[in-house]
């Protein structure tokens, strides 16, 4: 598949690689470097915007060390001469509204704005939409919430990545620096098979947007770790799993009337049916394109810790930059993961005993479960694949619980028992449940 791809799109450097837990490191070069150096798998890339999921990371950071609100406004961290009451969250989703490139001509000059610069010439940027409006992609917001993060580290943007991000992580073949190992960019003529070199760049003070330069394992381990960080990150070193569930989040579509695609938190997020998700982000720069998603979802087949990264050194091969999201399935289809054996658990706790087995709650039937050292709960009808909802008890009151994932995430379960304990009734986010069906009057 990938050989194909580098022929067919006429690509004159190619790497992938795919990463999962179970397997090992699968990578792959096609082509050459266009330097005195072979194309393998050390080769760095130019991964343009997947540098945005760099910065937004570090912007999750400092939001839960308690340095910002998402909801705070930009200038309460970064002095801007306009556009300051912009938050944090809709710069990070791209529904602030903000014009796309810092103002004046970059892609004319290839000369981007120093610090100072760029936030000069922030006056003379436009808002294009009103906030919350809709999806509209932005670089210039991108580089601003990264002087920000940058400045509440205390360091510059690229140190901080360094430091906070890479190291780590062992990402060890990305940096903002090309490199020795670089490989050369080029134009593909649509005419001939003649490939130009482009010519090197650097984004200045919008590298929080695309500056970054990776190798391919590289960014197939930091895909997998944007979709599966209990597994890349177990020590949560970098980010806590339960933040990176709410960066994944939805929060926009990308088109009004096809949601084939979505935004989060600085990721884009693919639903690809069955209730599977690729999560990541494509990157262009001249000479450059890259894509690094990683997999969620699809039961118990998809293996855990799965990434997969292409980069490319051609800037015109776009429709080849999908087969990522084929490299993901294949790797399910072809090589599911190996099915755990169900091991028999430990005995319900007594007072969830008598919560188990079927209840009935606005007409509907519900079973409730113990699974997994939790007290679970799912429709009778539910599809199989839909997640349960799982409870956890609030502290010092065992007959009142919460749900923490699936249906009425962060509502209250709570049970009434009879004289002799015996759960006869709950309330689930204030509906009651009864052992009978029972209309809302109690008939």
């Amino acid at each position: 598949m990938v050989r194909a791809a580098q022929a067919d799109h006429r690509v004159p450097g190619l790497a992938a690689a795919l990463t999962r837990v179970d397997r090992p490191l699968w990578t792959l070069t096609v082509g050459g470097s266009g330097t005195e150096r072979p194309l393998d798998d050390d080769t760095r890339f130019r991964i343009g915007s997947i540098t945005k999921t760099f910065t937004a990371v570090l912007v999750m950071q400092c939001r839960d060390d308690g340095l910002l609100d998402l909801d705070d406004p930009v200038d309460a961290h970064l002095e801007v001469p306009s556009h300051g009451e912009l938050t944090i969250r809709r710069l990070l989703s791209h529904t602030s509204g903000l014009q796309r490139e810092p103002h004046g001509d970059v892609w004319d000059t290839l000369r981007a704005p120093d610090l100072p610069g760029l936030l000069a010439d922030l006056a003379g940027a436009e808002q294009v939409l009103p906030p919350g409006r809709r999806f509209h992609y932005s670089n210039l917001a991108f580089a601003l919430l990264g002087h920000a993060a940058a400045r509440l580290r205390g360091g510059p943007w690229a140190e901080v990545v360094a430091d906070r991000i890479l190291t780590p992580l062992g990402l060890t073949g990305t940096g903002a620096e090309p490199g020795p190992t670089a490989a050369q960019g080029y134009l593909v003529d649509a005419f001939s098979d003649h490939a130009r070199p482009e010519p090197p760049t650097d984004f200045g003070a919008v590298a929080p947007a695309a500056q970054l330069w990776g190798t391919a394992t590289d960014l197939a381990r930091w895909a997998a770790f944007l979709a599966d960080p209990e597994m890349v990150d177990p020590q949560a070193r970098v980010l806590r799993p339960s933040t990176l569930d709410e960066m994944r989040w939805p929060a926009t579509v990308r088109d009004e009337t096809v949601w084939s695609g979505g935004v989060g938190l600085g990721l884009l997020l693919s639903p690809r049916g069955g209730r599977v998700m690729h999560v990541g982000h494509d990157g262009a720069m001249p000479g450059f394109l890259a894509t690094a998603y990683g997999r969620r979802g699809g039961g118990r087949d998809t293996p855990r810790g799965l990434g997969c990264a292409m980069l490319l050194s051609s800037g015109t091969a776009a429709h080849a930059l999908d087969l990522v999201n084929d490299l993901l399935t294949v790797a399910v289809e072809d090589d599911p993961a190996d099915i755990a054996p169900w091991l028999p658990g430990e005995p319900v706790p007594p007072e969830y005993a008598s919560v188990l087995g079927r209840w009935w709650g606005e007409g509907y039937e519900y079973v409730f479960l113990w699974r997994d050292g939790a007290l679970q709960a799912r429709g009778a009808s539910d599809p199989a694949d839909a997640p349960s909802t799982v409870f956890e008890p609030v502290a010092g009151e065992p007959d009142r619980l919460r749900s923490v994932t699936g249906r009425e995430v962060g509502e209250l379960l709570r049970l009434t028992r009879d004289a002799d304990g015996t759960v006869v009734r709950l309330h689930w986010a204030t509906y009651r449940f009864t052992r009978g069906q029972e209309s809302f009057g109690g008939g």
